[in-house]
């Protein structure tokens, strides 16, 4: 390639970035109208080789979409309010608990020392904060409800993403199809290849690990609830969003259920069937759930999940985090690629070609003294007979 195509390269790359930093504030709707086309597009695809039509396709997608979206928050947050409610009344409860109990149990056992924590104090200020946190929330909601552009912008983003993912679902193949007609034919091949890669395994964590991560939520949250915890539908909403991470879910769920389920009976009774509850759905993601929905997982190893997450939620806020998994996989495809290329590359194939050369050069030697052996032993003697 030319200096100058890779200059340009370059220079193309750089203001693409640059203008998508100007843009971010503007970004945010598309940006989940997009996610939201690219996990409903195998459904249309599926719907099309039943015989729908595209537009028809397209439309029973977004309606089961917008359905879902609209339903999760009338269910969730009446509920996530009441349980919410629910800990902050039983907080006192906890702390006593924590000075009886577990702090006791701590001096005696590993030497916790007495006045290590001050739990009037923690009591205190928790009750402070929380009261501050809600005078700021209906601050927050007044002042955004007084400001006019705020509540315009907000309503102008939520039309604006339905909108955005209807077209997009519709036209997802032509979009695709466009792209790749501008790829340099030469390349074409490889950066084919290369997105099919990506779009697998984008595919499997998107449609597979937050359907199991949803899955386990439902088992969790219900499983929880039957046995009897006040706040099952807190604690089954938190394992199942941290599942992400492999066993996460089961050692939070476990150490948080079970510190909740001892508060609330004052023994072990309870701890007994959360134990289970949790057991039940690990054995569940296991062998059902992570088969059937996800297949092999996305490659990445737990250190680097959780290290892809806290550094996504450092460098770029709550998008960062939601984003992490997804771009790590990605990155995690291109690697391998580069690693592939450069197994083949002639800095690696150097060695290589210098190893094969020995072996060569030995073998001709060899074959070079197996000739002059041969060459001078002696015929055989003749018989008299002949």
């Amino acid at each position: 390639m030319a200096e100058a195509q890779k200059w340009w390269i370059f220079m193309w790359v750089a203001g693409s970035g640059v203008l998508l930093y100007l843009l971010a504030p503007v970004l945010t709707p598309f940006l989940i109208a997009g996610l939201l086309a690219y996990m409903g597009h195998p459904f249309v695809v599926r719907l099309e080789q039943r015989g729908l039509s595209r537009n028809n396709s397209t439309l029973t997608v977004f309606s089961a979409i917008s359905l879902l979206v609209l339903m999760l928050p009338i269910v969730i947050i009446p509920l996530l309010e009441r349980q919410i409610g629910v800990f902050v009344n039983n907080w006192p409860s906890y702390v006593d608990w924590i000075q009886r109990v577990a702090l006791p149990w701590a001096q005696q056992h590993i030497g916790f020392g007495e006045h290590s924590l001050n739990l009037d104090l923690l009591k205190q200020a928790f009750v402070d904060h929380w009261r501050q946190v809600g005078g700021t929330a209906i601050g927050l909601v007044a002042v955004v409800s007084k400001s006019g552009l705020a509540l315009l912008e907000w309503m102008a983003n939520l039309v604006l993403i339905p909108v955005v993912t209807f077209y997009l679902l519709r036209d997802w193949g032509d979009l695709t199809e466009h792209l790749r007609s501008l790829l340099p034919r030469a390349a074409e091949p490889k950066i084919c290849c290369v997105a099919k890669d990506c779009d697998e395994v984008l595919g499997t964590f998107m449609r597979g690990q937050l359907s199991v991560m949803l899955a386990l939520t439902v088992i969790y949250t219900v499983g929880l609830w039957m046995v009897g915890l006040d706040l099952a539908f807190l604690i089954g909403l938190l394992a199942g969003i941290v599942s992400f991470v492999p066993y996460l879910g089961l050692i939070v769920g476990i150490a948080v259920a079970g510190t909740a389920s001892i508060v609330q009976v004052h023994d072990l009774s309870l701890l007994l069937f959360v134990m289970a509850v949790f057991g039940v759905g690990q054995l569940l993601e296991g062998f059902v759930l992570t088969p059937w929905l996800v297949g092999e997982r996305i490659g990445l190893h737990p250190v680097m999940v959780i290290f892809s997450v806290m550094a996504g939620g450092q460098l770029f806020g709550f998008f960062g985090i939601l984003l992490a998994l997804p771009v790590s996989a990605v990155l995690v495809v291109l690697l391998r690629y580069a690693h592939d290329e450069y197994l083949e590359s002639s800095i690696y194939g150097a060695a290589g070609d210098m190893e094969t050369r020995v072996i060569s050069g030995s073998e001709t030697i060899e074959k070079s003294v197996v000739g002059t052996t041969e060459t001078a032993l002696p015929d055989a003697p003749k018989s008299k007979a002949e």
